[in-house]
């Protein structure tokens, strides 16, 4: 009596794969129209607009010109007809934001490790509750969460009045308009930022690691510094980079905290776009200048990861 023939079952991952592989392209499709056109349209409409021409009256004429990149780094006089130099003014904008948002970003650090170690290292029990505390305020809009600032900040607001009637200053405090309320505003505007990714990375550590040091006599600074922070650094670079990117172009807390002696590059780009009259290759021009800064810091980001995962 012959053997029965062996059956070969069937390749289950080979089939699953192909079949996910044959779906690949309906599964992405809504994700790359919102990309598409959320993203990557807008974009580059703007990098468009950077190399037109202004209308007098509002809006842009199509003509390929380089002006709005010329203004912006090239001084040639009220009339055009004076020997050309560095444009300083558009310059020290951008100086004075990179200045501004990196001043937020170490005091959001200088906060915000802190209190996510504090969080990470609390019973699991209750860390739902203190993250909660951390992002309620943030479910407010920035708009409502920055004009209620300037309410609390200003002259006869809640704090120059508490501050009178415990005899701690003598006539109050003209906070709005300064380098300190922007950077309150911004501090206030993007501390969760900060917390939630290093929060995350402490989460992760293992704490048997200090239990070693202090074993081998390390101190509470060389630990920290030969081993949380080695380890945590992702954490800390992705919260320095999220809080840094969007206070770089911040306009809400320097148009109502700032004024105009505080000027950043968000107002700088809203003013060219707001009015009728204003200058919309100029501000496309300064978007993407902003967005070619940004870019450059990410992909050192994603280079430092890069070599950090090879060591």
């Amino acid at each position: 009596m012959a053997a029965p023939t062996p059956t070969t079952a069937p390749d289950s991952g080979a089939s699953s794969d192909a079949t996910y592989r044959s779906a690949r392209v309906p599964l992405l499709l809504p994700t790359w129209l919102v990309i598409g056109f959320f993203l990557i349209l807008p974009v580059a409409l703007m990098a468009v607009y950077s190399f037109l021409t202004k209308e007098m009256r509002g809006g842009v004429i199509w003509e390929f010109s380089l002006a709005a990149y010329d203004q912006f780094f090239i001084n040639r006089g009220l009339f055009g007809d004076e020997p050309a130099s560095l444009e300083w003014t558009y310059i020290s904008v951008f100086g004075r934001s990179i200045a501004q948002a990196a001043t937020a970003t170490t005091l959001c650090l200088l906060i915000g490790f802190p209190t996510a170690w504090f969080i990470a290292t609390r019973a699991p029990a209750t860390r739902g509750v203190w993250l909660f505390l951390i992002t309620v305020p943030y479910w407010v809009n920035l708009l409502i969460r920055t004009v209620s600032l300037r309410f609390l900040i200003r002259e006869n607001g809640p704090l120059n009045d508490a501050l009178l009637g415990s005899g701690l200053i003598a006539e109050p405090l003209a906070l709005i308009n300064t380098n300190f309320a922007v950077q309150l505003g911004l501090f206030y505007s993007y501390l969760p930022f900060m917390v939630l990714p290093i929060y995350a990375a402490v989460e992760r550590y293992n704490f048997t690691l200090s239990e070693a040091a202090a074993d081998l006599y390390a101190s509470r600074w060389v630990t920290l510094r030969d081993i949380v922070l080695p380890i945590v650094k992702p954490g800390i670079i992705a919260g320095c980079l999220l809080v840094f990117i969007p206070s770089l172009g911040a306009f809400l807390a320097p148009n109502l905290l700032g004024g105009a002696k505080n000027f950043m590059i968000g107002s700088l780009i809203e003013e060219q776009f707001k009015r009728s009259l204003g200058n919309w290759p100029f501000g496309a021009a300064v978007s993407m200048i902003l967005m070619s800064l940004v870019l450059v810091l990410l992909l050192l980001y994603a280079r430092s990861m890069a070599r950090a995962e090879a060591r």
